[in-house]
């Protein structure tokens, strides 16, 4: 069964910093790239970052997060994690995780159930 646990999420300070993770399991070895979405109230779900699990670790974000946001990986871990710097209002969300599988394995996208990030002003 695939499953997406997400923790590390709460409340901070404007400026301050949280550190996202994400632990996969179930057919890990169908992944392509992993990444983490965000939700504020009355927008629409967008890519904050994603990486590749493939051996390049390819990696893209959002403008809005260059330079304050990290994503990295643990293959052996099956887990992604998202540093999330410099922290503003604006940042405030449920961030989701979400996987993909590769194409050869039908490019399923699982999501994970998200974690609330608050940022104070």
């Amino acid at each position: 069964q695939v499953q997406l646990v997400e923790s590390g999420g709460g409340l901070v300070e404007a400026g301050g910093s949280l550190r996202l993770s994400c632990k996969a399991s179930g057919n890990i070895f169908m992944i392509d790239s992993m990444g983490w979405y965000r939700q504020a109230p009355g927008k629409q779900r967008e890519l904050v970052a994603d990486i590749s699990l493939s051996r390049n670790g390819n990696t893209n974000y959002a403008e809005s997060v260059k330079g304050r946001f990290t994503i990295s990986r643990d293959n052996a871990k099956s887990e992604v994690y998202l540093q999330m710097d410099s922290l503003q209002p604006e940042d405030t969300a449920v961030y989701y995780c979400k996987r993909v599988n590769a194409p050869r394995w039908g490019r399923g996208e699982y999501w994970g159930q998200g974690t609330q990030v608050t940022v104070s002003s």
